[in-house]
């Protein structure tokens, strides 16, 4: 199998991890099980109190519920309003990273050049990412709240538990990170240049155009050739006629 097409698949099943991530963020906003608690006010009927970002709610075992709005958006805290805009920040960037994928994405061919096309999903992982970070922030934040204020022996108020709605975006938010971050890795592999391809290269010389065998005597030679032969034979001629006439013999009659 060809690695585009490896690509290919891991781009879908990406895509797909992350649009279930986000379609579970989205969930949770409306569901006002984020916190519950339950008050037993007599033998028959149990009150149930929950809330969410949004409402509190409260119901019993006799099917009457009730849900309220919060009165004034001015005096909630600044916790409150944190959560909120993280969790809308969430769903908006999990909404355009999912657009960005789907144009950039190998399969689609919506996109022009292949380079193009990775670029465009390297920042629609990105953008998933940062959804992901988002919805992670909140419901964590949330989750230690509760905890907090459930494990102090001091808080005097009704004391809640961690609902499903929290658990539910924890789910929603690892596929957003998993698939964003393996999407974010093929796709900047591929689409942002590298730092080897930005070096400048050397321009090449007569030097380094001539192969290495041209410098290079037989193995058989052990002398180097430093100049023109015409040269070097003349001396070497010269050479000879030298040795000739050093190398003459003389007799013991020529001195007397």
């Amino acid at each position: 199998m060809k690695y585009r097409t490896v690509v290919m698949y891991t781009e879908i099943g990406c895509f797909v991890s992350c649009l279930c991530g986000w379609i579970l963020v989205c969930s949770t906003l409306p569901t006002e099980y984020w916190t519950f608690s339950e008050v037993g006010s007599i033998v028959l009927t149990t009150s149930n109190y929950y809330s969410n970002l949004w409402r509190d709610c409260i119901s019993d075992t006799t099917g009457v519920s009730d849900c309220k709005d919060y009165p004034s958006m001015l005096a909630l805290p600044a916790f409150l309003h944190a959560c909120r805009a993280l969790a809308v920040c969430a769903v908006i960037t999990g909404f355009f990273g999912g657009v960005l994928t789907l144009i950039g994405m190998k399969c689609t061919k919506i996109g022009g050049s292949e380079l193009a096309n990775s670029r465009v999903t390297f920042a629609g992982g990105i953008t998933y990412l940062a959804s992901g970070f988002c919805g992670m922030i909140t419901y964590s934040w949330w989750a230690n709240r509760v905890i907090t204020e459930f494990l102090d022996p001091n808080f005097r108020a009704q004391k809640f538990e961690i609902g499903a709605a929290v658990f539910i975006g924890w789910g929603g938010s690892i596929l957003l990170l998993s698939g964003g971050t393996v999407l974010t890795y093929f796709s900047g592999k591929e689409g942002l240049p590298s730092s080897s391809s930005n070096r400048p290269r050397r321009p090449a010389t007569y030097a380094t155009a001539r192969t290495r065998k041209t410098y290079m005597l037989p193995p058989t030679s052990s002398r180097v050739t430093l100049g023109p032969p015409l040269f070097y034979e003349g001396r070497k001629g010269g050479q000879g006629r030298a040795a000739t006439k050093t190398t003459a013999t003389f007799s013991r009659d020529d001195f007397v």
